[in-house]
């Protein structure tokens, strides 16, 4: 048999699904037939398909397997390894059940254009001599013996890239400021604090690339002339900071960090620093508090980073994705690189598309293509056969676009222009069975709990709509409610002391903007039309169906369903809790959810459920 490479998804979701088990017992199996010294299996970071996982691609063939499991070791090792037929069972199929061999035929891949990703999926982001191998530190060797600082700014600026945290400041012109400011040392940070709900790519990242990020970082370090880096990184991305961590120590020992790189008198190191989970240390004077051991909390600005940051010193602070671009920038050039994209948004974007779409996963795709292109090509859609419904982008700081928006193109100047924003890259995709008032209600609880509490609009005013909305799905609207939520919003918006609660209203404003009649709804008829908001919903049974078999009854938390064979069941209202049992155990489909509030309680109209 010929040499087989074997590359293994272990990013963190294939993990989870089981890859480190799958790569167990194949190395068993292959142990059994004698074959281990002639299949090398490489740990590789995230190739994308979440939704596939665990994946693993095989060459020289080329073949993309999904959802392999420890079972699939026997006939796997079998069939392909040993007798050259590749296992079509665990290939990717089209709708017409076209069995879609390699990366280049299945539609997930074909929109996308990998430039921060170019690596991950292909190399041991654990091994410095796989990175060198794919043209790793080329750029940084090139640069630091052949280009000034100034040179390496101006090419920057010349690639049009744009920070890819949430702002979409121009790279250039931040080094720039930093590069100009008086004031030694100077300081680069990796913000690498993602905590959007639903969004994972700072964190694939740096465990599949870690070498591409620190590269990125010391380029940028050259250019401004700093000679100290902080990798900031939230606790819960173990894997990350152990690779980045790791990939430090290689770079030290191949010279390639610390006193004259290179032979050169360009000195550098950097250090790995753990944040505790804060949501608000994303927004970087916060993040330099942390860093400097106070509590994050941010401060006004000017002063900015780049002329006092940490320490005091000059600063940039870059995202993680931002310094990940910069080695593929100066290897190909800046041009090649502002040939991708809209006029204004350069390049390509990482987003972590989520919800419900078909296929979800780790996407890079060139900036200035649509959303439908995003959602329905690369996406597949919505499963099910449900009817898409709207699309959440930029997390909590974001806001909600429609069927109607699907062809905007993705730059940051058209979706701020619709009320939504590229933000660090998150994309949540619902469908029709969603409630955009809980929706809204959600994002808006989760800024509530991270906020820092340190200015009054953040911290009361949210409060406020917060306590706006729970009374809305819990039928205890008003009228007037909606006409409050937006001048709220717009004053905290236009108040607020930092990011976090300058944005924090804009999912409540959105979905005000495009969805009020599902908020009128809630609030004059004390109906959710999803039947999502349970205090807004209550369960029915259909005694034409009902068959009397009592499961309903037995499988009931609270005992409020009682009736008998003769008499068939019933459900109390007023002992209800809503728990769903009945439903979901109900043989015959007799059970329904019922939008509204039920005519037994609506009578009573008690203080306790109306005040």
């Amino acid at each position: 048999m010929s040499r087989i490479d074997l590359l293994l998804c272990c990013g963190s979701g294939c993990v989870s699904a089981g890859a480190l088990k799958v790569k167990k017992r194949i190395e068993e199996v292959m142990e059994e037939h004698d074959i281990s010294s002639e299949v090398n299996i490489i740990e590789t970071g995230c190739m994308g398909p979440c939704d596939f996982g665990p994946v693993m691609m095989v060459y020289p063939e080329g073949v993309f397997y999904k959802h392999v499991k420890p079972e699939d070791a026997e006939e796997l090792v079998l069939e392909h390894f040993v007798k050259g037929r590749p296992l079509k069972r665990l290939m990717v199929q089209d709708d017409a059940n076209k069995v879609l061999a390699t990366k280049k035929e299945i539609p997930f891949y074909q929109k996308q254009v990998k430039v921060a990703l170019e690596n991950c999926g292909h190399i041991n982001p654990e091994k410095i001599d796989e990175y060198i191998a794919v043209d790793g530190y080329e750029a940084l060797g090139k640069t630091i013996t052949e280009k000034t600082p100034q040179e390496t700014i101006d090419l920057v600026k010349k690639s049009g890239l744009r920070g890819r945290g949430g702002g979409g400041f121009p790279t250039g012109a931040k080094w720039q400021f930093a590069h100009d400011a008086e004031g030694d040392p100077k300081y680069i940070i990796c913000n690498a604090d993602e905590g959007d709900p639903g969004a994972f790519m700072d964190r694939s990242l740096l465990e599949g690339d870690p070498h591409r990020v620190l590269e990125g970082m010391m380029l940028a370090a050259y250019a401004v002339g700093a000679s100290h880096g902080y990798f900031y990184i939230r606790a819960e991305y173990p894997l990350a900071i152990r690779r980045i961590k790791h990939a430090i120590s290689q770079a030290r020992e191949y010279g390639l960090i610390g006193k004259n790189i290179l032979g050169t008198d360009f000195c550098f190191d950097a250090e790995v620093r753990t944040g505790a989970g804060a949501f608000v240390c994303g927004e970087e004077t916060a993040l330099i508090h942390s860093i400097e051991g106070e509590r994050g909390q941010p401060t006004p600005k000017p002063p900015f980073p780049a002329v006092s940051g940490v320490w005091k010193k000059p600063t940039v602070v870059n995202n993680v994705e931002t310094l990940g671009n910069l080695p593929t920038i100066f290897r190909k050039g800046a041009e090649w690189f502002a040939s991708m994209g809209s006029e204004k948004s350069k390049g390509t974007k990482v987003f972590a598309l989520t919800g419900d779409v078909k296929n979800t996963g780790l996407v890079e795709i060139p900036m200035g293509i649509t959303l439908r292109e995003l959602i329905y090509e690369v996406g597949g859609g919505t499963p099910k056969g449900k009817k898409f419904k709207a699309v959440q982008l930029g997390g909590p700081s974001g806001g909600c676009l429609t069927e109607e928006d699907l062809d905007t193109q993705i730059d940051y100047d058209s979706l701020v222009a619709k009320g939504a924003m590229v933000g660090s890259g998150g994309v949540i995709v619902m469908d029709e069975s969603n409630c955009m008032v809980n929706v809204a209600k959600f994002f808006l609880e989760f800024s509530l709990e991270e906020s820092c509490g340190k200015c009054t609009p953040c911290r009361v005013g949210l409060k406020v709509m917060y306590d706006i909305m729970d009374r809305i799905t819990s039928g205890k609207g008003r009228e007037g409610d909606i006409e409050e939520l937006i001048s709220l919003g717009e004053t905290i918006k236009s108040t607020s002391l930092c990011g976090l609660g300058q944005t924090a209203p804009n999912p409540v404003l959105s979905t005000i903007r495009y969805f009020r009649d599902e908020y009128e709804a809630h609030i004059k008829n004390k109906s959710c039309p999803t039947k999502v908001c349970t205090d807004l919903m209550h369960y029915k049974i259909d005694e034409d169906k009902c068959i009397g078999c009592g499961l309903c009854s037995r499988k009931c938390p609270v005992d409020c369903i009682p009736g008998n064979r003769t008499d068939k069941y019933h459900i109390t209202q007023d002992d209800c809790v809503k728990c769903g049992n009945c439903f979901e155990v109900c043989p015959v489909n007799a059970i329904n959810k019922v939008p509204g509030i039920s005519s037994e309680l609506s009578v009573k109209k008690t203080d306790d459920l109306y005040d």
